[in-house]
C-alpha cells in the first residue's frame, strides 16, 4: 500500500510538471474530502468553509510548481498547511478580536478529565466544534496540529501567553461540555433500562 500511495502522490506531481489538464482534477479528487475536514475544524459556517476551500485550491494550483516532494505524505502535509493558513487568514480578517480574551474567566473545572471512553470520536469532534471559534482554533492548532504556543502566537498575531490562556480555557470548557454530555447520556440510558 505504501508504494502505491507514493506512486499516487508522485503521479499527481508529474501530471502538474507535464502540464496535463487532468492534474487539477486528480489532486482535487484525491484530497478534497480530507481538506474539507481539515477546514471544518476551523471554519464552522458551510458557506464560509466553501469560500476558504476555494481560495485554498486557487493557492494550491498556482503554487504547486513550488512544491518539493520529500517522501510519503509530503504532498498531503503541504496541502493541509495551505488549508490551515487560509482558514486562519479568513478568521483573522473576519474578526480581528477573535483571539483576544473577551470572557472575564472560565471557572476551572476539576482536574479530573471527563470519561471519554464511552464516547465516539464523532461525539468528541462535534463537541470540539461547539467551542467558541477562538478557543477552537487554538485548541486545534495545539492538540491536532501539534503547534507550540509560540508557533500559534506567530500564526495568529497574538502573544504566546494569550495562546496558552485560550488553550487552557478551551480545555476547561471542553471538559465541562463533555462531562455534561456524559451526564445526559447516562440519564438517557437510565430511562431505557
Amino acid at each position: 500500500m505504501g508504494l502505491f500511495w507514493n506512486n499516487r502522490e508522485l503521479n499527481i506531481i508529474s501530471l502538474f510538471e507535464k502540464g496535463d489538464a487532468l492534474a487539477m482534477d486528480k489532486l482535487y479528487g484525491e484530497y478534497a474530502d480530507f481538506l474539507a475536514k481539515v477546514c471544518s475544524r476551523y471554519i464552522s459556517n458551510q458557506e464560509d468553509r466553501h469560500d476558504v476551500l476555494q481560495e485554498a485550491f486557487i493557492r494550491i494550483f498556482t503554487r504547486i510548481h513550488t512544491f518539493e516532494y520529500r517522501g510519503k505524505g509530503s504532498l498531503k502535509a503541504w496541502l493541509t498547511k495551505i488549508v490551515i493558513n487560509e482558514s486562519l487568514y479568513f478568521l483573522r480578517n473576519n474578526d480581528p478580536s477573535l483571539f483576544t480574551d473577551k470572557t472575564t474567566d472560565i471557572a476551572d473545572s476539576s482536574t479530573e478529565d471527563p470519561d471519554v471512553d464511552s464516547m465516539s470520536i464523532t461525539q468528541i469532534t462535534d463537541t470540539i466544534l461547539k467551542l467558541p471559534p477562538g478557543y477552537r482554533t487554538v485548541f486545534n492548532l495545539y492538540v491536532i496540529e501539534g503547534k507550540s504556543h509560540k508557533e500559534i502566537a506567530e500564526l495568529l498575531n497574538i502573544k504566546p501567553d494569550t495562546s496558552a490562556s485560550q488553550f487552557h480555557k478551551a480545555r476547561n470548557m471542553l471538559a465541562k461540555m463533555l462531562k455534561e454530555q456524559n451526564k445526559q447520556n447516562e440519564k438517557y440510558e437510565g430511562r431505557l433500562a
